[in-house]
């Protein structure tokens, strides 16, 4: 029985109760607190239902709680129900009940954990989005772990997710990188607002060699030349770095599209002849305001120009009919501004807000030796993803990146992460499910079989412990989901590598000497095998491998 389980029972047992006492049942609340309590002796579980609902129905807390208390004390699979304090309930389940658990995990294998939370929600999921006028830096690198790993916690619970990439390809930016390409290829310093590195004079001479007669051509011409080939060329290291990182996408948006198809200006039309834009100044602005923003925004210059946001604005109204129901955008630290305006566009548009959500990511900070790391030779100002991957390889990178909470800055120590040792969480997590492969390795050379093996023998403390932690991961992927927060799975991880490696201190699993293998060895085995396929699986949700060996 697992707390989503429990949840339910004690949701049915509750009504049930104060209908027979002719009390209302409307009053319970949507969500009910099942949770593990601090200290083991108060029980598996505890919840504060009664103190939720006992003054909405006129009854003292503690007498409700033992209404429940006597209630669920009946039920199959509840060994005690006992009131505690005010009215806390502590619930403690019979062996034979948990021992479902890891009978779930195994009979499900992969698909335990998933839910219909967002079952039929068709979901836009963008995020990196760098422009390809560089090396991807350290805070698009958080992205593309972050994101990658939200888009495959979102799939478990039902979501039809698609991620997108928006190919930054119109614009100043793109200006200044063709402009730093041709003095490159001059061989001339990079202009004052252009971009430096190694990469640059990498990315011309690839240019130059695939089209010998660029710098001959005139003007305007070399300049596309530089600009097609170089911006291509410089994607495709981007995508080649993101593949080789485990992150991949299934649509690359083209901004300048957007433009060439005449979508912009359609979008800023409509707004037009909504009043949703107005006239000052000679520009035209949203009345952004009107709809929560904190100030009203440009999207169309004095001058005539397309403000960003106009670009912004055609493309939320693509997306919407692509079909999709929910666009996430996840973006870096500078783009707060972005919340309200990307809000406020889709409201201007009669569409719903609460179909965008932004997610804005903080800082990356890598540390060595105790010294931030400042600066990469080949991109010349910023700290790539190639730095990091070579620093400490793939998956500790991932790790690293998604363990904390996109809210918070972040630093990250690369010797650490480096290390081969437990105070390392990627190594940590990856070396109990390296233990776990063994000890399944030795099980299949003994001929242990633990297909039918008794579970309700399974009554060590240790053994409690780790089989609650494992019914936990369902409640841990729907929270991930529901507050978007991958982090919340690389956390119960190192829980459950943790309790597992307390158990295995206390329990023995395998046979010793000439011993013969034992119902209770097989229960043990059968336990073993459903906490290796539960970290097998968050890791996979985290894009990162599950060694067998270490």
């Amino acid at each position: 029985m697992t707390p989503a389980d429990l949840a339910e029972l004690l949701r049915a047992t509750t009504s049930e109760v104060l209908a027979q006492r002719e009390l209302d049942t409307a009053v319970l609340p949507a969500t009910l607190t099942v949770e593990r309590p601090r200290n083991p002796e108060h029980g598996d579980y505890a919840t504060n239902v009664a103190l939720q609902v006992a003054k909405k129905v006129g009854v003292p807390p503690r007498e409700l709680a033992g209404w429940l208390a006597s209630a669920l004390s009946a039920v199959e699979g509840i060994a005690s129900a006992e009131v505690a304090g005010p009215g806390f309930l502590n619930i403690r389940l019979d062996a034979a009940a948990q021992g479902a658990i890891i009978r779930r995990v195994l009979t499900e294998g992969a698909a335990y954990g998933a839910g219909q939370l967002m079952a039929g929600t068709k979901v836009n999921l963008e995020f990196v989005s760098a422009n390809p006028t560089g090396p991807l830096h350290i805070g698009g690198t958080r992205w593309a772990a972050v994101g990658d790993a939200m888009g495959r916690i979102l799939t478990t619970q039902g979501a039809d997710v698609t991620r997108e990439y928006y190919f930054n390809d119109a614009g100043a930016q793109i200006d200044r990188f063709v402009r730093s390409l041709v003095a490159a290829a001059q061989g001339q310093p990079a202009p004052a607002d252009g971009y430096a590195g190694e990469y640059i004079a990498d990315i011309a001479k690839q240019v130059t060699d695939a089209r010998p007669d660029a710098m001959a051509l005139p003007e305007a011409e070399r300049d596309e030349v530089f600009r097609r080939v170089g911006v291509d060329l410089m994607f495709t290291e981007i995508k080649r770095s993101l593949h080789e990182f485990g992150t991949d996408f299934d649509v690359f948006f083209h901004e300048k599209s957007l433009f060439e198809s005449g979508a912009v200006e359609r979008a800023v039309n409509h707004l037009k002849e909504s009043g949703s834009l107005y006239q000052a100044d000679g520009a035209w602005w949203l009345r952004s305001t009107e709809f929560g923003d904190d100030k009203d925004r440009v999207v169309i210059k004095s001058n005539g120009e397309s403000a960003y946001i106009a670009g912004d604005i055609a493309y939320f109204q693509d997306k919407r009919a692509r079909g999709f129901d929910l666009c996430i955008y996840m973006l870096g630290a500078d783009h707060h501004g972005y919340i309200g305006r990307l809000k406020a566009a889709a409201a201007a548009f009669g569409d719903d807000p609460d179909t965008v959500e932004v997610m804005i990511g903080q800082m990356v900070n890598l540390v060595r030796e105790g010294k931030p790391l400042k600066m990469s030779k080949r991109a010349g100002t910023v700290v790539t993803l190639e730095d990091l991957v070579e620093a400490v390889g793939v998956d500790a990178a991932r790790y690293g990146l998604i363990r904390s909470s996109v809210d918070s800055n972040i630093d990250l120590d690369l010797d650490l992460l480096a290390r081969q040792t437990n105070d390392n969480p990627v190594f940590y997590v990856q070396y109990a499910h390296a233990r776990l492969s063994a000890l399944a390795r030795s099980a299949a050379a003994l001929g242990i079989d633990f297909a039918d093996a008794d579970l309700s023998l399974l009554t060590h403390a240790r053994e409690g412990d780790l089989i609650r932690t494992l019914g936990e991961y369902p409640r841990v992927l729907a929270s991930a989901t529901e507050l978007r927060e991958p982090h919340r799975v690389a956390r119960y991880l190192e829980e459950l590598a943790g309790t597992y490696h307390r158990f295995y201190d206390s329990c023995r699993v395998l046979p010793q000497g000439d011993e013969d293998p034992t119902p209770l060895h097989a229960a043990r085995l059968a336990l073993c095998a459903g906490a290796r396929q539960v970290l097998a699986s968050g890791l996979g949700l985290l894009g990162v491998s599950a060694p067998e060996r270490m």
